[in-house]
């Protein structure tokens, strides 16, 4: 049924959506504890204690939103960050990087569905800059000693050890972060998504095509490891993030192959654990951009296709130029500048608006 523009439906609200994604990140929470019980769960409560609080303190002191904790938003960034931690993760760590998502990552930006950049994806960044020696340490991702159920209670009547060893890369791999344990529960949250109309198909389809078939194409890529489970973490639940994203289904196409893309060339380029990280944020910064290149076309006015080559040519350059520069950044270990950098833009940007706000009350 068509609804007229100013009535909502009673189930597109804020809390709803959230209660969505909740829902669909519950498999994925639910494996993590078969794996590693009290710590996953530790883990999860920390970085949304730490999420409400933030976003309590500071969205009232800064925003005057005293009710914004109620929407949900700030537990499912914590979850969505405590999908990309180490079960073995301190307890101050996670709750540092609650802390820089949701302030560093959406309240300085104005609150919900203004973030530029994803919010758990700025605090996991946050984390590796402020607390490296942690987040790198082979401690903490040494946890195979520490599995509470073994897969074999999953796979007792596997034919062969080949079958094992398969089935236990879908169902059940007890390797990575608290959130790449089982492709399987990724896609089935990923479905529900889909379903409940919470996601669209194009950057998902768009992102995986492009990087498969790169992996299947380029011979050289051969032997690069990186880890599908978590680039099925970025692809369904933070690539989607729909306030960092664009808003045209041409662009989320463009914008999910060139995150799938440039995913690709920072494992190219060796980039270890933060390939999705960076190219996903990277993107989230061309956002408006890819938004704006493929606005629909007005309604009686034809698309000058030259001069749409030309956008898209030149928007794709810039990108390339940008991943290159990342990379050297990376290659020389400079990233941790961006974050810095990062953290003075958006203290003058949060500055001069709210300066503009007083003086400009209308």
């Amino acid at each position: 049924m068509r609804l007229h523009p100013h009535i909502t439906q009673r189930y597109n609200t804020v809390q709803f959506v959230m209660l969505d994604v909740l829902l669909a990140l519950l498999p994925i929470m639910c494996i993590a504890w078969l794996a590693y019980g009290e710590l996953a769960l530790n883990i999860f409560a920390t970085a949304v204690g730490a999420a409400i609080v933030t976003e309590f303190l500071f969205s009232g002191i800064l925003l005057k939103r005293w009710r914004s904790v109620f929407d949900g938003s700030a537990i499912v960034t914590a979850i969505l960050l405590a999908c990309t931690l180490s079960p073995l993760t301190p307890w101050y760590v996670v709750a540092f990087g609650a802390f820089a998502a949701i302030l560093f990552g959406k309240i300085v930006w104005g609150g919900l569905g203004k973030n530029r950049f994803n919010p758990a994806l700025v605090g996991r960044e946050f984390m590796a800059v402020f607390f490296s020696s942690i987040m790198l340490s082979p401690h903490i991702w040494t946890t195979n000693g520490l599995v509470q159920t073994a897969t074999s209670t999953f796979f007792p009547m596997a034919a062969d050890a080949y079958s094992e060893v398969y089935l236990q890369s879908l169902v059940y791999k007890t390797g990575g972060a608290l959130g790449e344990y089982s492709i399987v529960a990724l896609s089935l949250g990923g479905f529900y998504l889909l379903l409940r109309n919470r996601i669209s198909w194009h950057i998902p389809l768009a992102l995986l095509t492009v990087f498969i078939a790169l992996f299947w194409l380029v011979p050289a890529a051969g032997g690069r490891q990186f880890s599908l489970a978590g680039v099925l973490l970025g692809t369904l639940f933070m690539a989607t993030d729909m306030p960092s994203s664009p808003t045209t289904a041409r662009g989320k196409v463009y914008y999910g192959g060139m995150i799938g893309l440039v995913a690709f060339l920072f494992i190219l380029g060796n980039v270890r654990f933060e390939y999705m990280s960076y190219a996903i944020l990277l993107l989230n910064g061309f956002s408006d951009r890819i938004s704006y290149t493929f606005q629909p076309r007005v309604w009686g006015r034809s698309t000058d296709w030259k001069q749409q080559v030309e956008k898209i040519f030149v928007l794709t350059l810039s990108i390339f130029a940008v991943t290159l520069a990342v990379l050297s950044l990376y290659y020389y270990n400079l990233t941790a500048y961006v974050v810095y950098l990062y953290i003075l833009y958006i203290i003058f940007k949060f500055n001069f608006s709210l300066h503009k706000k007083v003086n400009n009350p209308v």
